[in-house]
């Protein structure tokens, strides 16, 4: 992986969910959350790299990052009530922590649950009880994540492009092409064979767009231009029918999926690397026994 792309990877602010239920929060969700401007994933418990080693990864690789512990899952060797506390303490003002729990039948419960993660331990993004109807668990996890400003700095997530991805459009000199180097659900920038004969602020019409395989046409306005490495780099952003920024409305799923997948993609593959070579590092310090205990008992020791 380049270091220019890994360090995009990187940047921003990211949200993950720590073994959530997914009859209560369902991936499907994290595309949704993204339409919003937040970059969210969930994190599974598995026998190939223990669920602190994960952690630690995470913490140490993203680290703009909020966690949100789904403390109702039981997972071997964890007391969510210790081990929070311990990350509390541990990374205090470099991380956010937030606790996601099944809805108390009892209040009393609830405010004792409440007291001690909140006040006890001091973690800042809030505990939030999860409905029995997971179509309500968005809503309140959303506005959670507002308030805490989990989009970070980012108005929009900027996806990097694979060299399919290509520009061209008609102007009064004939047809001008470029390539696409990363796109938003707002913006794109792209850098071209030849010099622009367009104006900042004009609007483009039709401008026949690839992004990593999904074609469409759009209008587009010339809002930047700088040199990047000797290259003159080009920022447009979308403009639709309806003279507002964006693409047309029955085009935005198509892209949004289209930058989640890219999104998501190269950071679950940034993450696998990094939770592989965790595992060879407890592999390499870690008795057979010691190994037996964290869960690596379906694989090759």
């Amino acid at each position: 992986m380049q270091e220019e792309q890994k360090e995009h990877i990187i940047e921003g602010r990211k949200t993950f969910f720590i073994v959530p239920d997914a009859t209560l929060l369902p991936e499907t969700y994290l595309e949704d959350y993204m339409a919003r401007g937040y970059e969210t994933y969930i994190i599974g418990d598995d026998r190939y790299c223990p669920l602190k080693a994960k952690i630690e990864v995470i913490i140490e690789t993203f680290t703009d990052s909020i966690l949100f512990f789904y403390i109702d899952m039981p997972i071997k060797g964890i007391k969510w009530e210790k081990y929070i506390k311990e990350l509390q303490e541990k990374y205090t003002g470099r991380i956010l922590i937030g606790v996601l729990y099944l809805k108390r039948q009892s209040e009393e419960e609830k405010t004792k649950l409440e007291k001690y993660y909140l006040f006890d331990v001091g973690i800042q993004c809030g505990c939030i009880a999860l409905e029995y109807q997971k179509a309500k668990n968005f809503a309140l996890i959303d506005k959670v994540m507002y308030a805490n400003q989990a989009c970070g700095r980012r108005q929009n997530i900027r996806a990097i492009c694979d060299t399919r991805s290509k520009v061209s459009f008609i102007s009064k000199h004939g047809q001008t092409k470029g390539n696409i180097l990363d796109v938003s659900m707002s913006h794109f920038s792209a850098i071209f064979d030849t010099t622009l004969d367009i104006q900042l602020y004009e609007k483009v019409s039709k401008m026949l767009i690839n992004i990593n395989g999904l074609h469409f046409a759009s209008d587009a306005i010339l809002v930047m231009q700088r040199k990047k490495n000797g290259v003159m780099l080009n920022i447009f952003v979308f403009a639709n029918s309806m003279g507002q920024q964006g693409v047309e409305g029955d085009l935005q799923p198509r892209l949004l999926e289209r930058i989640y997948q890219m999104t998501s993609d190269k950071a679950k593959s940034l993450m696998r690397y990094k939770f592989e070579e965790a595992r060879k590092d407890l592999k390499r310090y870690m008795t057979e026994d010691d190994l037996w205990e964290a869960g690596f008992r379906d694989y090759n020791l």
